[in-house]
Parts: structure tokens; C-alpha cells; sequence
């Protein structure tokens, strides 16, 4: 199998790279990732492979990411390869079902000669057309299994959806030819049944709005040393986020700029996330303080809450996984004495909440116990500001990860959010839930759609 280098381009196969001690007969680079020396061919993937995978959620090197981000792209890539042929079942399809129906003819006339010649003269018809119909269901069955399962990604459920749809056109055109040619109509009627239900079954399960749950290929672990072999053969990885830091002793700001406000802040639920906007230079380019509810950046967080508490027309915007601490970030920052518990705020609901994730169906959706447990134990403020089926999603254990958007869609979505609460009360994006939640006042947003 030929590999390019990353550093030359040069084209190495198997007998180059094993007699150059895995490193490229040009240069001599040495090689991170050789699919001929992975056991698990899941994972068997190239440099370039990689290095284009760094590339495409950097942005061309243009944009901060975590390790995570990289995790769920890395994910997606390796169970479902651009590569692959998604109608490379057809081939198969068609060998097979003449196999079936040879073997079949010639077992029984085998074994059971007079039944064979009872059947030819009688009922040959009958019998071709069971077997059609029990090995297209059979198909069919593997098909919508796919469509739903934890194993698959999302554009691999949605291949399958179509596997579906294609799968009952065939049935649909060679059943309904055959059963006209041979004069059977009982084939006819059975092929039309059949080759109709697999089509409405594959348009059902390509058109569902709520997903169904997920698993990962590849582990956080897995990821990580791979980024980690990579940096120690090509550099270090510029845009790669480190785990964030909290750094215990203030920093100085200068009292000229302390004493100044900002008319709009981002909470986020998690560190990460908060790390990600201010690398990602979104504070400078929109005017506001970005914070997280568990206090990142510390050493500046003090100063920034009082130049926030100064400004009468502060607008808050929430940023949170799709989680029981998530959808929990809003009541926390209108009740909490250490955030707005006495302060007139406006306060926008970017997401993800369960409600954005039921009005689409590309997310990475992933289930837990603890979230169902966490879930049920939520405030009765926060349930009942929940609607029925959000509450039934968030009680099964579901939950969405901001860090499973890339990098490029999670900043389109704050940019667009922002945009967004221009005028809060004419904006159809934005769903107005409480305008008197009896703390400090002010107004609560959700936004409808993510980004």
C-alpha cells in the first residue's frame, strides 16, 4: 500500500517504508501512522490522513481548538471514511441472490428429487417468489438495524436510511418485471407491497427529527496519544487548547480599564469552552467578557464580575452542553448571589438545549445513567421551565456536548446568537420564557435554533 509523505509528498509503498525503518526514502521523515502495521483495521489510517484532519478543524490553521473537538472529528472520519462506497452492497446484493436461488434449486432436486419435480411443475413460482421475499426482508432488516444503531455515525444511519429507499426501488423493478414476464400475479402484488414498504421505511428513518443515541469508535485516550505521537515527529500543534489553567493569584488590570464595563457577557458551563472563545479572540471581536460558571479565568474573574454588576444594560448570554448542569445554567445565574441574584439582566439562552436538539438531526446524542439520574434530581424551577418532551429527553439520560460542534459551527452559532439579540422582542429566532422570574427581574431568551 503506497503512503505520501506528509513533509515531501513522495509516494512510499510497504517495501520502502519497511527498508527505511518506517521513514520516507526522500527525506527521511519518519512516518506517525502506517495502516499496515495497525492490528485493528478500524484505525488503520495514513499521515496525510491525519494531517488533514488537523488541518480541516483548524480552519487551515486558522482557528483554536480543544482536544475533544478533535476527538469527535477524528471519530466521525474513521466510521464513516470519505473514501468509502456506500453502494458498494449492490454487487454483493445481486451475486447473492442468485446464489440463494441456484443453491436452493439445486438442493432440493438433490435431496428431495420428486419434490423438486412436484415443485417445477406446480409451484415454481411460489417458491422463487419466497425466496425473494425472505432475502430482501433480510435486507432490509440489516438496513434499518443500521439506521438506529448506537454504532453507527450520523451519516452512517442516514446511508442506510437511503440503502433503504434503493433497496426498494430494485425490488420494486426487477420484482414487478419479473412477476409481468412470468404472467404471476400474486408477485406482482407482493413485489409492489414490499419494494413500497422499504422505500416509506427508509424515507421514515432519513427524515426522523429526534436522533438516536450514539457511541464512540475511538476513546479520549486513544485521541490524545495520537495527537501526542504527531507533535513528536511534526511540531508542536499551534492551535491545539491545552487543559485550561486556573491560576490562583489575581492579575493586574489597569484601573483605567477596570473602571469601564461591558454591555454583553457569555457564561459558559464549562472551562473548556470558555478557554475556546478567548483563544478564538471572540471577546475582542464582539465586546464582551467571557466567563465560566465555575469562575475561568480566575485570576481576572473578581475584577470582571464588578465591571459587569456596573452596566444597568447588561446582556448575559448563556452557553451550556445539552445537560442536567447545562439547562441549569440560567436558574443559576438568576438565583446566585455570586452572578445576578440582584441585578436587572437580559438574559439569552444560546444552547444547546434539548428543544434545539429535537428540530434537527445531526447531532452527536449521547446517553448516560448518570445524566438520567442528574436529570431527575433537577430543580423544580428549572423542570418546570422545560416543556414535556425536553423533560423525557433529559430523563433518559441524553445529552449533547458543546465540544462535538467544530470549531467553525460553535463560533458561527455565538456569532449568530449575538446577532440575534439585536432586537430581542421582533426577533422570531428568539422565544421569549420569563419575563418575571421573581429574582432580579429582566427578561430570559431562548434561541430556537442552534447557529
Amino acid at each position: 500500500m503506497g503512503m505520501k509523505c506528509v513533509q515531501c509528498n513522495t509516494d512510499n509503498d510497504l517495501s520502502d517504508r519497511t527498508t527505511n525503518s518506517g521513514k520516507c526514502i526522500n527525506c527521511n521523515h519518519p512516518f506517525v501512522f502506517d495502516p499496515a502495521t495497525i492490528t485493528e483495521k478500524k484505525f488503520a489510517f495514513t499521515d496525510p490522513f491525519f494531517q488533514k484532519a488537523i488541518a480541516d478543524i483548524s480552519s487551515q490553521n486558522m482557528l483554536f481548538f480543544t482536544p475533544k473537538q478533535f476527538l469527535y472529528l477524528i471519530d466521525k472520519r474513521l466510521k464513516y471514511p470519505a473514501s468509502a462506497n456506500r453502494w458498494a452492497w449492490i454487487n454483493p446484493y445481486f451475486i447473492l441472490l442468485a446464489i440463494l436461488l441456484i443453491f436452493s434449486i439445486l438442493f432440493i432436486g438433490i435431496l428431495f428429487p420428486q419434490l423438486m419435480n412436484f415443485i417445477i411443475a406446480t409451484h415454481l413460482s411460489l417458491m422463487l417468489l419466497v425466496l425473494f421475499v425472505i432475502y430482501n426482508s433480510v435486507w432490509m432488516g440489516i438496513f434499518f438495524a443500521n439506521t438506529k444503531s448506537i454504532h453507527q455515525g450520523i451519516i452512517g444511519r442516514k446511508n442506510n436510511a437511503k440503502n433503504l429507499q434503493v433497496l426498494g426501488g430494485i425490488i420494486l423493478v426487477a420484482g414487478i418485471s419479473v412477476s409481468l414476464i412470468a404472467n404471476y400475479f400474486p408477485g406482482y402484488i407482493a413485489a409492489a407491497a414490499l419494494g413500497l414498504f422499504s422505500c416509506w421505511l427508509g424515507t421514515s428513518q432519513k427524515n426522523r427529527k429526534q436522533g438516536f443515541t450514539e457511541l464512540f469508535l475511538v476513546n479520549q485516550a486513544q485521541s490524545d496519544e495520537w495527537l501526542q505521537r504527531w507533535q513528536t515527529v511534526n511540531g508542536a500543534l499551534e492551535k491545539l487548547l491545552p487543559a485550561p489553567r486556573q491560576e490562583a493569584l489575581p492579575a493586574s488590570i489597569d484601573p483605567e480599564v477596570s473602571a469601564y464595563s461591558f454591555d454583553r457577557a457569555i457564561i459558559c458551563d464549562n472551562d473548556e469552552i470558555a478557554q475556546f472563545l478567548i483563544a478564538n479572540n471572540v471577546h475582542f471581536e464582539n465586546n464582551c467578557a467571557i466567563l465560566s460558571i465555575s469562575g475561568y479565568p480566575q485570576s481576572i474573574f473578581d475584577t470582571v464580575i464588578e465591571m459587569l454588576r456596573r452596566n444597568a444594560d447588561l446582556k448575559v448570554y448563556a452557553l451550556h452542553d445539552a445537560n442536567p448542569a447545562g439547562v441549569s445554567l440560567v436558574h443559576q445565574l438568576r438565583t446566585s448571589p455570586n452572578w445576578f441574584a440582584d441585578q436587572v439582566v437580559t438574559i439569552f439562552d444560546l444552547g444547546i438545549s434539548p428543544r434545539q436538539i429535537l428540530e434537527t438531526r445531526d447531532m452527536f446524542v449521547q446517553q448516560s445513567q448518570t445524566m438520567a439520574q442528574s436529570a431527575r434530581q433537577l430543580p423544580n424551577a428549572v423542570r418546570q421551565g422545560l416543556t414535556a418532551q425536553e423533560l423525557a429527553w433529559l430523563d433518559a439520560g441524553n445529552f449533547v456536548e458543546l465540544e462535538s460542534f467544530t470549531p467553525q459551527r460553535l463560533l458561527r452559532v455565538v456569532n449568530y446568537g449575538l446577532a440575534q439579540s439585536g432586537d430581542p422582542q421582533g426577533n422570531e429566532g428568539l422565544i421569549l420564557v420569563d419575563d418575571n422570574v421573581g429574582y432580579g427581574g429582566g427578561y430570559v431568551f431562548v434561541s430556537d435554533s442552534f447557529g
